[in-house]
């Protein structure tokens, strides 16, 4: 009882500083590659638990956890299946629980994914929605009617490739997908979904969560009109979001992402975050032609506190008219928002690899990028394993497991 007693006093009180992801360094890890504690090939919770001081003297502020709830992997995670609880991969929520309380004990704030703006097909809600077309979860999900010829019900497409539209034999109706046909996105013009999602971010919160990193944060909402997307110039395409091949990058995708009816929504998320001390978000921008305009709308006034777009993310190396050029646009477009850099995630090549360091002077190089990165305005973000230099890890095709990089 003393040793708890000692313990909880010797705990830094994270919750005294509401701003403290001003200028903060969240290091992101990504479960299954982190650290593996049991020999079964997967990284996992008690793997994280274990490397934590490691994280710790790097002089880390946070770290964010990619996917670890219950899922059928199609895209490692992101696609959920039950939103509060651990997949049995990773560990339980007792292991989250003391990864909760070892953090804070190392001066570490624990930020998670929150994958809203799609479930797994296999989630519990999808599979009430698509069973009829008048249960009460009808409306949960993205559906419309086909065209009379029996094609999508528009000209919108997954970023993984083909139409962002799968025809559902039982409801004789298509539901929409940004991405794997295994990921319908949810309906947010359903007060009932927003409440729904709002009541899993509360759920965290309430296990000791400090933050959470929204992704997709762009894609909630689509235009229920279902207009066509216009087509995009080639001089304007801008293959950071979706590789060059994809014909996704030939739209101006105005209708099927980016709308202004998701200000409204992250507003009231803001509201809930601002129930507990110090909670903060971080959201994901994905928009190749608006990403930094979006960045601005989205952390400006109460909505979340940070986001990050593309810019530094995509294939385009890196040279000082891309930086000047990157913060001269956003210094214009942000006059009270604030941005979390990143040069490198799980959705990227490594920028050692991407960004070409050379054996001749690869630390120095990385040294330069890496002191760069660190003084841009805002805060920033750390993929693990950034801080040591790795590159890309090389893997033969028939190796692969993820379907997007299989396609």
């Amino acid at each position: 009882m003393m040793q708890a007693v000692l313990r909880k006093a010797e705990e830094p009180d994270l919750a005294v500083d509401r701003d403290w992801w001003r200028g903060a360094v969240i290091y992101q890890i990504y479960p299954r590659s982190h650290q593996d504690s049991n020999g079964d090939g997967i990284g996992d919770l008690k793997g994280i638990i274990r490397r934590l001081p490691y994280i710790a003297s790097l002089g880390a502020d946070a770290i964010w956890i990619s996917p670890f709830f219950k899922s059928p992997m199609k895209d490692f995670g992101y696609d959920v299946t039950d939103y509060c609880d651990v997949d049995p991969m990773f560990g339980t929520l007792a292991d989250f629980d003391e990864l909760i309380s070892e953090s804070h004990r190392l001066g570490l704030r624990v930020m998670i994914d929150e994958v809203i703006s799609h479930t797994s097909d296999e989630h519990p809600w999808f599979k009430e929605s698509r069973s009829s077309r008048d249960n009460p979860k009808a409306d949960w999900f993205v559906w419309a009617d086909a065209k009379p010829d029996g094609t999508p019900p528009n000209n919108w497409l997954s970023i993984f490739g083909g139409s962002a539209w799968q025809w559902d034999t039982r409801r004789q109706q298509y539901y929409m997908h940004n991405f794997l046909a295994e990921q319908p996105d949810l309906n947010f013009h359903n007060k009932e979904v927003q409440d729904a999602l709002l009541d899993v971010t509360r759920f965290w919160l309430e296990r000791g969560v400090d933050g959470f990193r929204l992704d997709t944060i762009n894609f909630y909402f689509h235009s229920q009109g279902l207009e066509d997307n216009p087509p995009l110039p080639k001089e304007k395409r801008n293959d950071s979001i979706a590789p060059a091949v994809n014909p996704y990058n030939y739209q101006d995708h105005l209708y099927d992402k980016s709308r202004p009816d998701n200000l409204a929504f992250l507003e009231r998320f803001r509201a809930l975050l601002d129930e507990y001390p110090a909670a903060a978000a971080v959201g994901e921008v994905g928009d190749a032609q608006r990403g930094l305009d979006i960045v601005a709308a989205y952390t400006s006034g109460d909505r979340v506190q940070m986001c990050y777009s593309f810019d530094f993310l995509g294939p385009e190396k890196i040279s000082a008219d891309k930086v000047r050029t990157v913060l001269e646009t956003f210094g214009k477009v942000a006059t009270d928002g604030w941005s979390c850099w990143a040069f490198s995630n799980h959705d990227v090549m490594r920028h050692a690899s991407r960004w070409g360091a050379g054996e001749a002077d690869r630390v120095g190089y990385l040294k330069v990028i890496s002191a760069l990165l660190m003084s841009l305005r805002g805060s920033v973000c750390i993929y693990q394993g950034e801080e040591l230099g790795l590159n890309e890890a090389e893997l033969n095709f028939e190796d692969l497991q993820d379907p997007y990089g299989i396609r």
